[in-house]
Formats: C-alpha cells, structure tokens, sequence
C-alpha cells in the first residue's frame, strides 16, 4: 500500500529496495518523510539517541598491584549517513543491547591497557588523565562503526581491601587531619580571645555606663539644688529691680517736684521781689527828679506834674510785669535787665514828655 512515512526527531528512517547514489546500501532520511512504494520497498528505523555503557573492569598497574576500575560511557550514533549505514549493518536488529555491549568492550580493552602503563600514584592523582587517554584512544574504533562518544567518566577506583590506596592517602589523611586539628585550635584560641574581648569591652562598658551615671546623678543633683535656690534667689532679684524701679521714679518725681517749685515758688517770689526793687529805685528817681525840678525856675511846675505822675507809671508797668507770662532764660539777672530795660523806657518816656511840655510852653509864652 501506497504510503507517506516521517521518522521521529531522533530517529534515522531507512528505506531499502531501490538503486542509492554511491553504491550505498539503503537511502538515509533524517529530518523529513517521503514517499514509500510498498512491495517494491522497505522501510527501518535507526535509533540517534543517546545510550549508557557502564563498565567495571580488574585492571593491573605498571607496580602489579590490581585495581577495580568503573566507569560509564554515554555515545550515540553520529549523524552522517555513512556513520548511520555503518552503525546500521551492526546494530539494526537489537540496537542498544548490541551497541552497549560492544562499546563497553571497546573501552574495557583500551582501559585495561592504558592503566598498565600508569603507577598507582599516578591514577590517583590523574585520574581525569587517565580518562582523556581512554577516550581518544577509543574514538578510533567507535567511529568505524559509527559511533560517537559524548563523555567517559571514572566512577570509581578500588584496590580491593589490599590497602596500598589507603596507604597512599594516609599522609594526607594525617596531614588534613592535623591541618584540621590545627584550624580548631585556632579557632578555639580565636573564640577564647574573641571571648576574653567582649568580656573585656563589656567591662569598659560597664564603667563607662557607671561613670555617665554618675556624671549624670550630679549633675541632676546640681540641678536640683539649683532649682531649689532658684525661688528665693528669683524673688531677690525680683525685689531689686522693684526697688531699682522705684528708686528711678522717685528721682524723676523729686525733679518734676523741683521744677514745680521753680514754677509755683521761686519766680512767683523772684518776681515779687523785683517788683519791691523796682519800685524802691523809682521813688529814688522820684526824689531825684523832684530836686532837679527845684533847682530849675522855669520848669517848676511841669516837672512837679511829671514827678507826680512818674510813680502811677513805675507801679503800671509792676503790675504788668508781675501778671506777665515771661520766660526767664537767666534768672535774677534775666529779671534785672528786664526791669531795667522798662525804667529805661519809663525814663525815655519821662523825658520825651517833659520835652513836649517843655516846647508847648515856651509856645504859648511865645
């Protein structure tokens, strides 16, 4: 029956029956379908996945001492066409049991033959050597029957109870295990003194703490006893500044008292007492004026009219300078020249009009 076949993704389909290009065996399809005549054509499937061979082989180093030696290989069948058509001649009827035993074969031959040429020591410390040495030197027979090797681990590497592995790693046991008795000591010595440490800041701390309690019980305590003056002191100085506060208002009322008194008292008395002076020195004039007038024939009776009016004019300008608002700049002195200054005028007066009487009564003898 006509028919359409795909092969899985890792898989290689085979179809037989037919003339191939290069004198090949069967035509190799990967990655694709075609088409499959039936009777006239076959159809097969080769496995590209990967496989596991694991090994366990007794192998004798170059010092004849035996080793068990495991191992596991992973491989799989490599992707070219002519890989697939070698594997497929050798493995198509029971692929992975056939191609797990041969491997293993394969590498158990060149596995014993590379340890032979190796010392104990050497396996030991170059094990991955000892791994790269068996791979390449089975690639070569893995590829002529298309095969590819992806990995090949050394699982493990016994003596079988003989001791020679054991003895070989005593040193190192004995050295890791010094080396780790050393580490604890030290990091027991480092604990203690990490210990001893904190036990000593914590003391520090300690006394420091006492000491900041202490500053800071006296210094509360001088606060307190501060606090507790603080009232009294509060109100002595309270009082102080009343009394200070006092004191500068009976200052300035004992100077408003002051110029009081000035105003009320001392001129109203300095003015009295310039008026009586006023007054003695024009009755001096008066006498003085009255005598003049005697000694002149002519000018008897004017200067007896002017003499008797001279003191009605002295007592008129007291009178005006005792009600008079007058601001005294200079005191008793200020007062004299004022008073002066009105005698003055006074006179000035007095002459003017006797000068006048004078003229009109030579007029009217003329």
């Amino acid at each position: 029956m006509l028919g359409y076949h795909v092969p899985d993704p890792d898989e290689a389909m085979l179809v037989s029956g037919a003339k191939v290009k290069d004198n090949a065996p069967f035509r190799v399809i990967i990655g694709r379908g075609t088409w499959v005549v039936p009777l006239f054509r076959k159809v097969s499937y080769l496995s590209l996945a990967m496989f596991e061979a694991e090994i366990k082989e007794r192998c004798v180093t170059k010092q004849a001492i035996q080793l068990d030696v495991r191992a596991v290989i992973a491989f799989k069948v490599a992707n070219d066409t002519v890989s697939i058509v070698n594997a497929a001649q050798r493995f198509l009827s029971e692929q992975e049991k056939e191609m797990s035993v041969l491997t293993g074969r394969i590498f158990s031959g060149h596995l014993r033959s590379i340890v032979g040429s190796m010392t104990v020591e050497e396996i030991i410390r170059e094990r991955q050597k000892l791994a790269d040495e068996v791979l390449i030197a089975s690639k070569v027979e893995m590829g002529n029957i298309g095969l590819w090797v992806d990995s090949f681990q050394i699982q493990s590497i016994d003596d079988g109870n003989l001791g020679y592995i054991n003895a070989l790693a005593a040193p190192h046991n004995a050295a890791v295990q010094r080396d780790a008795q050393i580490a604890q000591a030290q990091a027991a010595q480092r604990a203690a003194e990490a210990e001893q440490e904190s036990l000593r800041r914590q003391a520090e701390y300690q006394r420091e703490t006492l000491i900041l309690k202490a500053r800071y019980q006296r210094d509360i305590d001088k606060a307190n006893s501060e606090a507790a003056q603080s009232g009294p002191l509060a109100q002595a100085i309270a009082m102080q500044e009343v009394l200070t506060a006092q004191a500068e208002q009976a200052r300035k009322e004992a100077e408003l008292r002051e110029q009081q008194l000035q105003y009320e008292v001392v001129k109203p008395a300095l003015a009295e007492a310039e008026r009586v002076r006023i007054l003695a020195e024009a009755e001096a004039d008066r006498t003085r004026i009255q005598a003049e007038a005697a000694a002149s024939n002519n000018r008897i009776a004017l200067d007896q009219l002017l003499i008797e009016q001279l003191p009605e004019i002295v007592k008129q300008a007291a009178a005006g300078l005792s009600n008079a608002n007058l601001t005294v700049l200079n005191g008793p002195d200020g007062v004299s020249e004022l008073v002066n200054g009105m005698v003055g005028q006074g006179l000035t007066v007095f002459n003017s009009l006797q000068k006048a009487l004078s003229n009109n009564v030579e007029d009217n003898a003329g």
